[in-house]
């Protein structure tokens, strides 16, 4: 094996797949859901939309939207294994808009009221509105 081959698989990776970094630090339950995300327009690098094979660098910014809920983050560190959640979290910042508007989301869903029974149309498109915000 040449030196240089050799000192290149020793040395940390200076990028790492788009779908398994979103994995690694768990977005994702599985690395086929965050395929699926990249493909289908969830997952936003830098602002561009990419393929799930495309690589992350530190210091890039993720823009990650799983169910209602939107996050946009700064990767930090690039993992080298799906470890426990705290280890995870250690790999990308959050930035403070990110946070502040998913606990507005999140305060706006603790405060609205169930219908009781099936909401007719006029109740849907309200319920609508607000989950979009």
């Amino acid at each position: 094996m040449p030196a240089s081959t050799k000192q290149q698989s020793q040395s940390p990776a200076a990028e790492l797949r788009l779908d398994k970094w979103l994995w690694f630090t768990r977005f994702f339950k599985s690395r086929s859901q965050a395929t699926e995300a990249v493909a289908g327009g969830l997952v936003h690098l830098n602002g561009e939309r990419v393929k799930p094979a495309r690589c992350v660098r530190v210091d890039d910014r993720l823009v990650i939207t799983r169910e209602q809920q939107r996050f946009e983050i700064i990767v930090t560190a690039l993992p080298v294994r799906r470890g426990p959640a705290p280890e995870a979290r250690q790999h990308y910042l959050e930035t403070a808009e990110s946070i502040a508007l998913r606990q507005q989301q999140q305060e706006r869903a603790r405060l609205a009221i169930a219908p009781d029974g099936r909401p007719d149309k006029h109740a849907r498109r309200l319920l609508r509105e607000l989950r979009r915000g």
